[in-house]
């Protein structure tokens, strides 16, 4: 069997290649933008300021657009009979919820049910789904409770619940 010998001619890789060729470009593109003296001429792009003149200037009057009014938000009218709302004892005191449904309604709110809650509610809360928050506001101001909440299932969405801890 012939002895192989390390004798050989072996190709760089495409890696050295493409390299050798990026240096040389490189080294192309520097001799050619070079200028003679080794610096650029820089060319000023702004033009110089007029000098000051001993005379006051004349105002410059520019047109002002019309000013629009801002648009204010204005406060929705309430109109607590459109409002239903419903009354919930979650006390044991007897009566309260029937109580509180006719303070409600003697106000001029649309009470449509009163009857008992089983849960646990920390205070006496309004209950209001989204667009009825005013309205909640104002009822709670009406009936004296402080607390008022988004509204939870299984409240229903197109009225005020009351919830009522105590008298």
């Amino acid at each position: 069997m012939p002895t192989r010998d390390e004798r050989g001619v072996a190709f760089p890789s495409p890696v050295v290649m493409l390299s050798i060729v990026a240096v040389a470009m490189a080294g192309i593109a520097f001799v050619a933008t070079d200028r003679p003296g080794g610096e650029q001429e820089l060319q000023t792009v702004s033009r110089p300021e007029p000098a000051p003149t001993a005379t006051a200037p004349e105002p410059v009057v520019r047109p002002t657009e019309p000013k629009k009014p801002k648009k204010t938000r204005q406060p929705v009218a309430i109109k607590r009979a459109e409002v239903y709302v419903e009354v919930y004892n979650n006390s044991g005191i007897a009566g309260l919820a029937g109580r509180t449904a006719t303070e409600a309604a003697d106000a001029g709110w649309k009470v449509v049910g009163s009857d008992n809650w089983f849960g646990t509610i920390p205070a006496s809360t309004v209950y209001y789904p989204e667009r009825l928050e005013p309205a909640a506001k104002l009822l709670a101001k009406d009936l004296g409770i402080a607390r008022l909440n988004p509204a939870v299932a299984p409240m229903r969405l197109d009225r005020l619940t009351v919830i009522l801890t105590g008298p």
